[in-house]
This record gives structure tokens, C-alpha cells and sequence, in this order.
């Protein structure tokens, strides 16, 4: 969802009212009456319902038609030197090639082996490589190629876009196949075709470098040698449960998928054997949005073996269902090695809240809560991580087992994430989005967590700590950066760094890689600032600008927003964003409004569904108060977001087109009366709202595509989708535009640009990715930039 997200736009003062935008109110609640007042409006919105044919001729044609038209008013992206920086930023050699440690070397079962996927100017779609530990902490490692995709497409014909690989964990493998289980011998390769959700997967093996289908067959010794496991296009989930078994979720045919297009239905497949012969091991409901299955492998912690079920009743809410496991129920039923050995238990369900998280730890289960938990006589915030003995929550339920805090959310701190290594376990707190990192230990006597250190004071940055290799040992990466600080890739042991840890990672880590700065930031400050939303709300926002910034109002200044899904904003570096932005001396500013995670599921919950428009009044807010802080104006101010963040685009240009001079709406959804029937649309109705029941009631005040309105001045607007994203349907983008083209009679300035490729990312490669991303902060810097001068800024401050 963040991937494409990015806002900008500012607009000239409304001259039909007399008002300037500063003056303005930020509330929202005009959007109720602004829908009944255009019932003769949307009429014919029925109309535009031919561009939700993805592939249709006639809406391939729009689309080719509107990028010709876009480019000829906006330029070719290719043509501007702002194109070539991009390209040269997005395949610099000088990247960090951050890779994952899959086992060991083939005949060294001491030594690591790192896996990297590798994008550049020799390798448009990609190159799957690996190199050992010791080659990956040298300044020049020495990669061996493993699978290039850009070959694969060539001899396939197909355009590939990889999306990753599955591998078959170590502990699962045959002993003889994978040098007594320290080499990973396996992998599963996802494919897609130019870049959609939907995937093909193949099975490859690591050693030979060949798909499992290409190797030399085995004879009678090994029949199934060269039978590798293989699924066509679909939404597939997939996982190993030993070597030849597969654990499979996709699309089995005609009632297997749910209504938000994902898989229902989980199978065991055995190597060998037909897919549609395989027993199902898990089903769902129609109306859930995915089953999944896990096995939840702690033995390397003196753990549990578990096999566990879930079912995502909604985006947020879930039922889990578990039983333990011996090593041996890994392997198909009818396998020898099963002979004499009793049957798994029964599962059962986890009697635990349907809108928390359940994780293994060793012997213990988390529990993070997204709502108030009243259990065994306590009350728990919403936020807060517990943990508790697994086997005793099993046997004495709920009621009576003990709960432990782990992390209890305060005002201003939430969770930001939780990850382990062997021993340890460390999570990021987040307070008033600078982060801060904690350092924990289980202790196997006690079955307790022990704090043993971590940051004293939140920073403005981002700090990464995750496993070199989780099944062995503590050692750590760590990845520090921030706004104006490239990222840097650190390596430790994480016993090394508890106290203060993110300084301790910088002046005592050993320093694997930094990505070279790619752009001047010497005179670039960041300052955190506070905006009161239109409620009182108190929401922040990051300001990143050069030092000697003069407030006058004409500086470009791009707005960043995103406000959904939980999903928190905090500083990190983004070379393109400097590159485009900052380094022509732009202004750069990230509102963390309310919807997303900044403040854990409180600050995310205060948006949900009724509630949208708090989201978009904090948006409102923020542009409202960089333009009285004088260092913007509507005329020099612009918005930029995608997804959900497109959304808030959307939300903007028919709300407040009079605060923004330029907007910039990526891969969105903007008809609410209908996204729950487009693709993955069905999955978002906990975000959102069911539109059969809720269009009417409120809805409605936040479909843009429902609210436009003939009347008003709309700021120019881009519109940027891709045909292939299979999560966000394209027709959001085709309506939205097409009816502001009918309904403005052609007067608006709204420009369209449709990648043929790209999926939910919107570009499938660097060359679409400078592209796309030209195309857009050309669009919005020209814009804003002929909105400087002429103001008296000291009158629209009245």
C-alpha cells in the first residue's frame, strides 16, 4: 500500500466567495449535503461502468487515448532530465543489496549463505543471486547468479515480474537431501505476469540452479526427482509442511475463492499426486476475506511444533485454530516414517479476542490486542502485547491462566513492531512517531520475559533490528536512517547493543554497507510540528526543508498523507523523493492523520468506517496550518497519495480544491458505492463499511466519484493507475477521470495516465518507476511553481 503512496497539490484562492482558503473551516460536514445536492449529477453513473472491463477494447482504448493526451500536456517523462536522475538513483550499484540468510553453503555446513534480488540497468526485471557470509560483509562480495527473470521472460515470452520466493525450511527437509538439514535445498518461485497479485508458482532447485520440472529424472531409485510442484495464476498462498508436501490455498475453481478474491479453501498436496486429488485440510467462509495456514516451528527455542489455521473474518478480525504436532506428522499420511506414530490431536480454537494477534515464542503465545480485553479479572488497554504459557492457556483457559504485560501503550506510545531471535526478542515503540527501541530476553526457567535494555529517548529516525538467522544464535542486522540520513546497514550481536541501543548499533556495530547520500541534505532540517484538526485532535506532521527556508509562501511544498489500515508513517530516507523534491528546493511534508498506526489501534480506530472524515479534516488540517505558518500558500502547496492514500486525493480535490494547487492521486479507490464488488474491494468493508448497508448513511460522504460537483473550480489533477493491479481495481482511476471529463465539459485541467503494467505498485521496473514518478513531481513542481508571486500572504492571514 506505502509503495506508491505520496501527496502534493495547491490552489489559487477561491474568488466566487470572497474567502480565503486560511479562513476557511476545516469541517467536513458540507460533503452530506453536497451528495443530495447532486443526485441529477450522478444519475448517469451507471455510464461509466463499462471501464470496470479491465481488458475490454473499449477500455484499453480510454486509457492509450488518455495517455497520449497526458503527454502531450504534461511531456514525455523520458525527454526530462529529472527522468535520468531518477533512473540512475533506482539502479545505482551503490544500493544496499540486502539479502536474507536461506541455510548454509552446499558442502560447508559452516558457512552462511545470502540471498539477494538485484535490479539494475543489465537486469531490468531482476536477478535472484547469493554469496557467502563471509563475501557479504566484504565491501566487493562476489555474487553467483541463481535465476535471472529478465532471461526467463525472454525464453517464456512472458513478462515476468517476481514476487518473491517461498523456501523449504531447514527443519522440514529430508536429512539426506539437505546435508543433514543445514542447506535450504528447495525453493518456491512466484512469478507474476506483469506485476498483478495473481501469481505462478514453480519449484526450483538451489543447488542445480534448475527449476525441479528441468533436472535429469531419477529412475527407478527416484521416480519423483524431476516432479516439481507447480500452480498456474491465481491468488495462491503456499508453504512447505516437509519436503513433499505442500500446504496450498488457491483457486480450486468455482466456490474455492472468497468474495474478496482470495483463497477458501487450503489443500495437502503430496509430490506426485494430482492437485485436484488432494484431501482439503482447511475451508472458510464465503464472506471471509482468506483462510491461512502455518506451522509454527519453535523447537530451535525449546518450543512447540504447531500447525496452525486461521480464518480472516474481516481485515482485522480473526479466528485461529491450533494443536500440537511431532515431527513426524510433517510428512504425507501414507509416508513410512509415519508408521506406528499416533494421529495429531484435535484442533482447537483459540478462545482469545477475534480482533487480536496471536504469536509463538518458545514455550509461550503473545497476544496483541487491538481493543480493551477484560479477562481472569483485569482489564487490558487496546494496544497492549501480553504474553502467557501456551500449554497452561490450553489447559486452564482463559480465566485462569496468568497474563504478563509485555507493552502497554501510553497517550503518545504505541507498538510498531516485535521480532526475535533465537534467545531474544526486541520491539519498537513509537512516541509521537519517533522511535525507540526495546531489548528483551525468555528466560527458559521462569517462562518470562526480562528487559534488559533498549533507547532511552525516541528518535527521529527509523531503526531496524531483525535475525541474521533466527533458528541460530542472536546475531542481528540493524538498519538506521531518517529523512536526511541515507540508510545504513549494520551487523551484531544483540547482546552487544542494550544499552542505548541505536547509538550503540552506530559507534560499536560493524558497518556492512551505507547507500551513498543522493542528494544534497547538508542544509536540510526536519522539524516536527503539531496541527489542531477541525475536533481539537492534536495531530503531527514532519516538516523537511533546507535550513535558510524563507517563509513567504512561495515554496513548493508537497504534502504527504496516507491515514488507513493501521499503518503508521515514521521517518525513513526516500532518495527519490530527494532527488525530485528537496534538491530543487521544495518543501517536504509527511501528516501522520489519524487512520493509521502512529498512535497504535486508538489513533487508527478513530477513522474507521462513519468516522472517515476525521482522517481527511486532519489532512485539511495540516495544509491549512503550513499555509499560516508562511511557508506555503494554496497556490504553492500540493498533495500526493495512493491506495487508500489516492483515496484522501480524492477526498481533497472535491473538499477543499480552494487549499490545494495540485494534486496527484496513485493507484486509488474513489467509488465507494462500488469497491466492495472490484476485486480485493470486499476485503476493505472493515475499513470502510459495507456500501449495501452503509452507502446512504455515510458512505456517500466520502466517495469523490459521487461528489463531484459542476459548480466548482477543481485544482489540476493526475491520476496515475496501473492496468495490471489486480488489488485496486483501475476503474477507480477510469471513472473518476472520465465522469470529471463529462461533468467539467473538458474544462477542468485533469490529466490520466495508465501504465499497461505495474500492478498495486503501478511500475514493474526502474525504467516504468522513473517514469511514473517523473511524470508526477514534474506535473506537481511546474504546477506549483507558477503559483509563486502575486499573494500577499499577510491578507490571506486575516
Amino acid at each position: 500500500l506505502l509503495s506508491i503512496v505520496n501527496l502534493l497539490l495547491p490552489l489559487l484562492l477561491s474568488s466566487s466567495t470572497g474567502t480565503d482558503a486560511l479562513s476557511m473551516s476545516t469541517s467536513t460536514s458540507n460533503a452530506n449535503s453536497a451528495y443530495h445536492n447532486l443526485q441529477s449529477i450522478n444519475a448517469n453513473n451507471d455510464a461509466y461502468q463499462f471501464l470496470e472491463e479491465v481488458d475490454s477494447d473499449e477500455s484499453l482504448a480510454f486509457a492509450k487515448a488518455e495517455n497520449v493526451k497526458c503527454l502531450e500536456a504534461l511531456g514525455n517523462p523520458e525527454d526530462s532530465e529529472l527522468y535520468q536522475k531518477l533512473l540512475k538513483v533506482l539502479e545505482n550499484n551503490d544500493r544496499i543489496p540486502y539479502g536474507t540468510k536461506v541455510g548454509n553453503v552446499f558442502g560447508n555446513p559452516k558457512e552462511g549463505l545470502i540471498y539477494n534480488f538485484w535490479k539494475d540497468d543489465k537486469n531490468i526485471k531482476g536477478l535472484l543471486r547469493r554469496t557467502t557470509m563471509s563475501s557479504y560483509v566484504n565491501s566487493n562480495p562476489i555474487w553467483e547468479p541463481v535465476l535471472d527473470v529478465d532471461k526467463l521472460a525472454e525464453k517464456d515470452g512472458i513478462s515476468w515480474v517476481s514476487k518473491g520466493n517461498v523456501p523449504l525450511p531447514v527443519s522440514r527437509d529430508d536429512v539426506d537431501k539437505s546435508e543433514n538439514r543445514s542447506v535450504v535445498s528447495r525453493t518456491l518461485i512466484r512469478l507474476s505476469d506483469g506485476g498483478a497479485d495473481a501469481i505462478y508458482v514453480k519449484e526450483f532447485c538451489l543447488k542445480s540452479k534448475l527449476f525441479v520440472s528441468e533436472l535429469p529424472s531419477g529412475g527407478e531409485d527416484d521416480p519423483l526427482a524431476n516432479v516439481g510442484f507447480e500452480l498456474p495464476e491465481a491468488k495462491s498462498r503456499i508453504l512447505y509442511k516437509s519436503r513433499d508436501v505442500l500446504l496450498v490455498g488457491s483457486d480450486f475453481g468455482p466456490g474455492t475463492m472468497t468474495d474478496s478474491g482470495y483463497p477458501m479453501i487450503f489443500k495437502e498436496w503430496v509430490r506426485g499426486t494430482k492437485l485436484e486429488d488432494a484431501p482439503i485440510v482447511f475451508q472458510g467462509e464465503k464472506t471471509d476475506v482468506s483462510v491461512s495456514v502455518a506451522i509454527d516451528d519453535e523447537r530451535y527455542r525449546n518450543g512447540h511444533l504447531l500447525e496452525t489455521h486461521t480464518r480472516s473474518t474481516s481485515f482485522y478480525t480473526s479466528r485461529v485454530r491450533v494443536r500440537k504436532l511431532r515431527p513426524e506428522h510433517l510428512y504425507a499420511v501414507n509416508d513410512p516414517r509415519r508408521k506406528d506414530i499416533p494421529e495429531p490431536p484435535e484442533f482447537v480454537w483459540l478462545d482469545i479476542p477475534d480482533d487480536s494477534d496471536p504469536y509463538f515464542f518458545s514455550t509461550a503465545m503473545t497476544v496483541e490486542l487491538r481493543s480493551e480485553w477484560n479477562v481472569g479479572g483485569k482489564t487490558y488497554k487496546k494496544g497492549s502485547l501480553l504474553y502467557c504459557d501456551f500449554d497452561e492457556f490450553i489447559s486452564k483457559g482463559k480465566e485462569n491462566v496468568s497474563f504478563s504485560i509485555l507493552f502497554e501503550p501510553t497517550d503518545n506510545r504505541a507498538l510498531n513492531g516485535f521480532t526475535a531471535t533465537q534467545t531474544s526478542s526486541h520491539y519498537v515503540v513509537v512516541e509521537d512517531v519517533k522511535s525507540k527501541l526495546v531489548v528483551m530476553r525468555f528466560c527458559q526457567e521462569s517462562k518470562k520475559f526480562v528487559v534488559e535494555g533498549g533507547d532511552e529517548e525516541a528518535q527521529i529516525c527509523e531503526s531496524d533490528i531483525w535475525a541474521v538467522d533466527r533458528r541460530a544464535g542472536d546475531d542481528v542486522w540493524c538498519d538506521i536512517s531518517s529523512f536526511t540520513q541515507p540508510s545504513t546497514l549494520y551487523k551484531t550481536n544483540i547482546n552487544d547493543i542494550k544499552t542505548n541501543t541505536t547509538s550503540a548499533i552506530e559507534s560499536s556495530a560493524a558497518r556492512i554497507k551505507s547507500l551513498p547520500p543522493q542528494y544534497d541534505a547538508e542544509n536540510v532540517d526536519v522539524v516536527q510540528k503539531m496541527a489542531t484538526s477541525a475536533d481539537g485532535t492534536m495531530v503531527p506532521y514532519f516538516i523537511v526543508k533546507r535550513k535558510d527556508t524563507v517563509y513567504d509562501g512561495n515554496n513548493p511544498t508537497l504534502l504527504y498523507g496516507y491515514g488507513g489500515f493501521e499503518i503508521s508513517l515514521t521517518p525513513h530516507y526516500v532518495s527519490t523523493q530527494g532527488v525530485s523534491w528537496l534538491e530543487r528546493g521544495g518543501v517536504y511534508v509527511e501528516a501522520n492523520i489519524r487512520g493509521g498506526g502512529e498512535y497504535g489501534p486508538r489513533w487508527h480506530q478513530a477513522a474507521l468506517k462513519e468516522n472517515r472524515m476525521k482522517a481527511y479534516e486532519d489532512f485539511i488540517a495540516v495544509g491549512e496550518d503550513l499555509c499560516k505558518s508562511g511557508i506555503c500558500k494554496p497556490s504553492t502547496l500540493g498533495a500526493r497519495g495512493g491506495s487508500n492514500g489516492g483515496l484522501l486525493m480524492g477526498m481533497m480535490l472535491v473538499l477543499r480544491p480552494d487549499l490545494f494547487g495540485a494534486i496527484h492521486c496513485a493507484v486509488p479507490l474513489l467509488d465507494m458505492k462500488r469497491f466492495h464488488l472490484l476485486l480485493a474491494g470486499a476485503s476493505w468493508m472493515a475499513e470502510y463499511g459495507n456500501p449495501d448497508e452503509d452507502f446512504e448513511n455515510y458512505l456517500h460522504k466520502y466517495s469523490p466519484f459521487h461528489l463531484i460537483d459542476p459548480e466548482k473550480d477543481y485544482s489540476p489533477f493526475l491520476v496515475t493507475t496501473s492496468t495490471r493491479d489486480d488489488r485496486v481495481h483501475p476503474a477507480h482511476a477510469r471513472k473518476m477521470v472520465k465522469k470529471l471529463q463529462d461533468v467539467g465539459k473538458g474544462l477542468w485541467p485533469v490529466y490520466y495516465y495508465e501504465n499497461i503494467e505495474g500492478g498495486h505498485g503501478g511500475a514493474s521496473n526502474s525504467k516504468q518507476q522513473a517514469f511514473m514518478l517523473t511524470l508526477a513531481y514534474n506535473f506537481l513542481w511546474n504546477t506549483l511553481s507558477n503559483g509563486r508571486s502575486n499573494y500577499d500572504l499577510e491578507d490571506a492571514l486575516v
